[in-house]
């Protein structure tokens, strides 16, 4: 059974909640528990500790819906938060997500979307409390991992690192080995592997050099990530330095190396993303600019940086680039403008 805070300074939502889903509630799937605001809230969660969602009002008296959600965040990395706000309050919406909110509804409270907001949520729950216990009773882990660690990774510190995400301002870019998929379709395996390997080792030391993150290998593609002060500058520094590092590089197997590259800037969130079901997580940015940029890199040539108009408008004083044109980009509505960072 679902046992979920409904915290709401309206008397009346209490009666409509336990209307709409009397069945539910007869049948033991929803079990909810009341609060008027963010104060009592913290003192049901005290009484009810295996509460599963809380589901809560922004303006309440005595505290607040974003200060409870900071305080929940702090108490427990497990329990998720549905924020329920008036429509078209977006400033408060992206202040509630940015603090940890799973999801949002608006007011006046549609039943239907609430009843799916509040499923999909508690699947999310499940599955990281899956996540935990299996990490928690893989016994076989300390055949190999030292006590400390483990006791570490079945700590709270642990399970909030895990679980959270934020939205952060970073850069993120594609570099491409063009033309590789034809050395990998005649060359022996471990030739392919070898030159591979090579090639990476350029690009990943050029992209530690500049402070950046390597998030991942695809296929012969690398995604780099870069936080902190100066982000998108750094990572075109470490785009231009693998753009001539590279193409420095002999010729081997007849195969004349370059790269292709698409970097975007902005907003995006970073996480542990991946399957519960398969207990397997990958901390990784998501998000709009990270689509885009891999949409950047699949139009740039060889040997070009390829980047998005806003990126040239924060980076122009300091870089020479040329205006490529508009184009067309999978899943974009409208054709982008697009630039050519030249040195």
């Amino acid at each position: 059974m679902a046992k979920i805070l409904v915290v709401d300074d309206e008397a009346d939502l209490e009666t409509l909640i336990r209307q709409k889903f009397r069945q539910k509630i007869r049948e033991n799937q929803y079990e909810f528990v009341f609060a008027m605001n963010g104060v009592k809230a913290l003192e049901q969660l005290e009484q009810h500790q295996d509460v599963d969602v809380v589901l809560s009002d922004i303006n309440m008296p005595e505290m607040d819906g974003l200060t409870l959600l900071s305080r929940l965040n702090e108490q427990n990395s497990l329990l998720k938060s549905v924020i329920v706000s008036a429509y078209g309050d977006m400033e408060n919406i992206r202040t509630a997500m940015n603090r940890g909110a799973f999801d949002f509804i608006t007011k006046p409270v549609n039943f239907e979307d609430l009843e799916t907001t509040m499923q999909k949520t508690l699947r999310h729950v499940e599955q990281m409390k899956e996540t935990m216990r299996a990490i928690k009773e893989n016994n076989i882990l300390r055949m190999y991992v030292d006590e400390t660690v483990l006791n570490f990774m079945g700590g709270k510190e642990f399970e909030k690192s895990l679980l959270e995400n934020e939205t952060v301002e970073a850069t993120v870019a594609f570099i491409d080995i063009c033309g590789f998929t034809a050395i990998s379709e005649n060359e022996k395996p471990d030739t392919v592997v070898k030159l591979l390997n090579n090639y990476f080792d350029v690009m990943v030391k050029e992209i530690i050099a500049q402070k950046g993150l390597v998030d991942k290998f695809i296929g012969d593609c690398v995604m780099a990530v870069f936080k902190g002060e100066y982000h998108l500058d750094r990572a075109i520094d470490a785009s231009l330095a693998i753009r001539n590092k590279i193409a420095a590089l002999p010729a081997t197997e007849g195969f004349t190396p370059k790269v292709s590259i698409g970097i975007n800037s902005g907003e995006m969130i970073s996480g542990n993303i991946g399957s519960g079901t398969l207990r397997r997580l990958d901390y990784t940015v998501i998000g709009d600019t990270v689509n885009t940029a891999q949409r950047l890199q699949t139009v740039a040539g060889p040997n070009q940086i390829v980047i998005s108009e806003s990126c040239y408008e924060k980076i122009k004083q300091s870089f020479s680039c040329n205006k490529i044109g508009e184009v067309s980009l999978k899943n974009k509505s409208n054709p982008v403008m697009i630039y050519e960072v030249l040195d």
